[in-house]
């Protein structure tokens, strides 16, 4: 999976970086099967269950993680989760360069201590399409319209960064790869003192902070039967992959976030009667919430 920041030079696509990167890889022992732009696989938990499905098809058993950053490019590999969360933890083997052939050059040489048994490696990247025949059964379960019974039980908010977010997966794009803990609990801290602040004033039922990961049936225990969701990503990507008619033009190519809430015991994901995605995540949970009450 490719994640490169736009504003690294010389430009490169994420797909003309998986071809500088593709031949290291192979020299370290690797037989990439596929590669895919990161941001697409995370725009939602619907659309990252439906590509784990996709690699254990493929009987995928690593991830390869490749991070553009304006000074510098990182490679992570680790073992595939077998479910939607791909990888378990952020804590992978790493490495980083300058930019490709330096990072490539390394992993290279780490690999050759062990033998490759790869016979058919293809000596091109190869990019496949996970089809929307493929994501309707997960894209599906988006509802435009805002659920019931919200007064009755409470709502769940995962704590960006913490254990009860569902994967860890995000960590790697080029904005966020390289982040201390320190900052991390403090934007959590900042993070949660804001999110309070708009849910005071625009919700008025029960909430739950999410801090540590537990099972739905823990959830559903302490009454959690909501759950609020957070995702960011370019606009028409995350129209698309929730089944609404994609904005085209620039507003489309802006990166926006979108709230939605799950609904755990029926596994319904519920987008709000109307499209409230904002570039400013703070503007984009008000947005919604008020729309909650449509």
């Amino acid at each position: 999976m490719v994640s490169t920041d736009p504003g690294s030079r010389p430009v490169l696509s994420w797909q003309q970086l998986a071809d500088s990167v593709h031949h290291h890889l192979v020299e370290a022992g690797a037989d990439p099967v596929a590669y895919f732009e990161l941001e697409q696989v995370i725009l939602s938990e619907a659309r990252q269950a439906d590509y784990a499905k996709a690699f254990s098809q493929r009987q995928v058993k690593n991830i390869i993680l490749v991070t553009r950053k304006k000074e510098s490019l990182s490679i992570h590999i680790g073992p595939f989760s077998e479910d939607g969360k791909i990888i378990l933890t952020t804590a992978l083997y790493g490495i980083t360069g300058k930019d490709w052939d330096d990072a490539g050059t390394q992993l290279a040489g780490s690999g050759k201590a062990t033998r490759s048994k790869n016979l058919l490696v293809i000596d091109v990247p190869e990019f496949p399409q996970i089809s929307n025949q493929e994501t309707a059964q997960s894209e599906q379960k988006f509802l435009p319209r805002n659920p019931l019974n919200l007064e009755v039980f409470k709502l769940g908010i995962p704590l960006e960064g913490s254990s009860a977010e569902s994967g860890s997966l995000s960590y790697f794009r080029y904005d966020l790869l390289g982040k201390s803990q320190e900052a991390i609990l403090a934007e959590q801290a900042a993070q949660k003192f804001q999110i309070q602040s708009i849910m005071e004033s625009n919700y008025p039922f029960q909430i739950e902070w999410l801090t540590e990961a537990k099972t739905n049936e823990e959830l559903v225990q302490d009454r959690v039967q909501f759950l609020l969701v957070k995702v960011e990503g370019r606009q028409a990507d995350l129209m698309k992959s929730m089944g609404l008619e994609p904005i085209v033009g620039e507003e489309g190519s802006k990166t926006v976030v979108k709230y939605y809430i799950k609904l755990i015991v029926r596994d319904e994901l519920y987008l709000g009667p109307e499209w409230d995605a904002d570039e400013d995540w703070q503007l984009a949970l008000t947005n919604f919430l008020n729309n909650l009450k449509k």
